[in-house]
């Protein structure tokens, strides 16, 4: 973090930057479960078998792998839409290119399967285009002392979109054809839409190439070789690391394994939507208001640290709710501290991920270092019901805390390493400035 003047509390989160990101995180989080759980809703009506429609919902692997694809966005100004900049270009094609999707798949329905997947397909890949762009915005637009605020607002319109496409959605489609359900949401991205045109372009100087091998090495080679100089390989490993295990708390219950722990403790469908899909969701909003304000007010470092340890302490709740047998206040206690910790330790984590990205090549790295933080979770959820079938849900939730300890340890060890940056100066390692 910067060891400069810090923007007030209220300045962060009253800059223009900080409302564009509300709803820039809105447009990103809409798509989500229109391509995932709320569209096997829909398969489901239509007697889509369970293989087609795990088949279909796997296009959400989109997301995990959008790295691949995010040099494109760092280089290339897309024609036409270009003259709004690199950001909000490839921002507002990839709206728009959400929106048709999600028209064309109201149009075509799960009635003609195969076409049907491949618009899914088309709508995932832009959703995922679409969090590459406003990430990479996000990054550019503000000091990383505001980044706590951007965080923030950006996690608000994020959330409420997945109430908008969950909650709302499967309501209308009570009493609303699916079709007309799916226009309804494209219609809802309008307003991002004109958002855009009213966004601030962010003021980065772009390094520009005279050849295409040029630009390959600046897009696909230069984002990581950034890496290695200003760290070095030491450094890069450990916070390679950091990075790999910071979330695996929290990331590790996922893979299916909470429905089933609910059922099990004795809750109806209805009691854990309620508690945990609705309520649940505005706690974890708070959370990353109070992980926005602590950054704004004391910077990343030991924001980070307080995440980490709260995402991992925050899952014992669950070893208190075996065998609860269907006491709602437990469930309530235990979702609102699993969820506050969750919503804090995301933004921190996000926060410190910024700090580390050269603006020279935000997408890139931003997209390769988010994909990172999910994935060893994802691994653990993978075998969660193996290993709780071996040795039942306490053990296994006393394995999701342990598993965040080497990561405490990281910490503790980067932490005198590494110098945050200063205003738009890179995060580096220790030291006087490295050249290059």
């Amino acid at each position: 973090m910067s060891d400069g003047k810090k923007p007030r509390v209220w300045q962060a989160f009253t800059q223009p930057a900080a409302w564009t990101m509300f709803f820039f995180g809105f447009a990103s989080g809409l798509p989500f479960l229109l391509v995932a759980g709320t569209l096997a809703y829909w398969l489901k009506d239509n007697d889509i078998d369970l293989k087609s429609i795990t088949l279909i919902a796997s296009a959400g692997l989109s997301y995990t792998l959008k790295f691949v694809w995010a040099p494109l966005v760092d280089r290339w100004t897309l024609p036409v839409l270009g003259r709004l900049g690199l950001r909000r270009g490839w921002i507002l094609l990839a709206l728009l290119l959400v929106m048709g999707a999600l028209l064309v798949m109201a149009q075509v329905t799960p009635a003609n399967l195969a076409p049907f997947v491949w618009v899914t397909l088309v709508a995932a890949f832009a959703g995922a285009t679409l969090d590459i762009g406003v990430d990479a915005y996000r990054v550019e637009i503000a000091p990383r002392e505001a980044q706590g605020a951007l965080l923030a607002t950006y996690s608000l319109g994020y959330r409420i979109a997945l109430i908008v496409t969950g909650a709302l959605a499967l309501a209308m489609a009570d009493h609303l054809p699916w079709p007309m359900v799916y226009r309804t949401m494209a219609a809802f991205l309008l307003i991002p839409v004109a958002a855009v045109f009213f966004a601030r372009e962010p003021e980065v100087a772009r390094v520009r190439t005279e050849t295409w091998r040029a630009g390959i090495r600046e897009g696909m080679v230069e984002p990581f070789a950034d890496f290695f100089r200003r760290f070095g390989p030491a450094l890069v490993v450990g916070l390679l690391a950091f990075i790999l295990i910071a979330k695996i708390s929290d990331q590790s219950l996922g893979g299916g394994i909470m429905a089933p722990f609910y059922i099990d403790q004795g809750y109806t469908k209805t009691e854990i939507a309620a508690i945990s899909k609705v309520y649940g969701i505005w706690v974890g909003i708070a959370g990353v208001f109070l992980a926005g304000f602590a950054i704004a007010r004391w910077g990343v470092r030991w924001p980070l640290l307080a995440g980490v340890v709260l995402g991992a302490v925050s899952n014992l709740l669950y070893v208190w709710l075996v065998g609860a047998n269907g006491n709602l206040t437990m469930l309530t206690l235990v979702i609102s501290g699993e969820n506050l910790a969750q919503g804090f330790q995301g933004t921190t984590l996000a926060a410190f991920l910024t700090a580390l990205i050269n603006h020279r090549f935000s997408a890139t790295q931003f997209a390769l270092f988010s994909s990172l933080v999910m994935l060893p979770g994802k691994l653990l959820s993978a075998v969660s019901g193996g290993i709780v079938e071996q040795t039942g849900y306490a053990t296994y939730f006393w394995i999701t805390a342990v598993v965040a300890i080497p990561a405490v340890l990281l910490f503790f060890w980067i932490q005198p390493r590494m110098h945050l940056g200063d205003g738009d100066e890179p995060a580096r390692v220790a030291g006087p400035p490295q050249a290059g």
